[in-house]
Parts: structure tokens; sequence; C-alpha cells
């Protein structure tokens, strides 16, 4: 890269990739990958949810980090979201919730209650 020129098409042409993922509707799941969230095995739960989405195909599905959200005691967790429909946010999860999380909520539609966070209380 030599100019903000090309610094500028770039950013375009990145643009374009996230507004057709929104566009699509694509299910999103958020891993909460904090300093608290890795020492508590977020990166197992990233690294299973990956090999799951491969294993069972599901291409679509668009899968992100971020920091810790301030709920330490609560990790590791994740946040699924399913356009339409209110975020779910997932506590505690191990690598086999994880394969159960997409199995029961992701392709059966059925959150797990007993899993998420209620932040009604």
């Amino acid at each position: 890269m030599k100019s903000i020129e090309e610094l500028r098409a770039i950013k375009e042409k990145n643009r374009g990739d996230v507004v057709s993922r929104t566009e699509k509707g694509v299910p999103t799941i958020n891993v909460h990958m904090g300093t608290c969230g890795i020492a508590a095995g977020a990166r197992e739960v990233l690294t299973t949810i990956m090999d799951e989405i491969k294993a069972r195909n599901m291409d679509s599905l668009h899968v992100v980090q971020s920091g810790c959200p301030g709920m330490c005691i609560n990790e590791p967790m994740l946040t699924l979201t399913v356009p339409g429909e209110k975020p779910y946010m997932y506590i505690k999860v191990t690598p086999e919730n994880a394969k159960t999380i997409i199995l029961r909520h992701l392709i059966n539609n059925q959150p797990i209650q007993e899993w998420l966070l209620n932040l009604e209380q």
C-alpha cells in the first residue's frame, strides 16, 4: 500500500463484504475473548465452534471475537445473534456446550434456557 487512495479502495471493498453479510441475515456467534475468557477456556470454545462449523458446512455463519463483557465470573461466554431476534448470551460455555448450542439453538431453533444469562433479573 503506497497511497491513501489504495487504503480507501481496500476500505470500500471490505465495507461491501460486511454489508453483504448483514443483508443476508446471517447468524453471528461472538466469542468473548478477554483475558478472563481466555483463562477460563474461551480459546478452546472458539476452536470447537470453528471445527463444528466446518464439519457441518455452515459457511454462512459469522464468527467474531470481542473482549470481556465485564462478567468475568460467567466466562467463557458467547453471544449468539440471530437476525430478527434478541441476542442470546450463553455463560460458562464449554467446548461440548458449544457443540450443543450449534445443534440445538442454531440448527433446531431451540435456545437452551438453562445456559443463558438472564439480563432481566
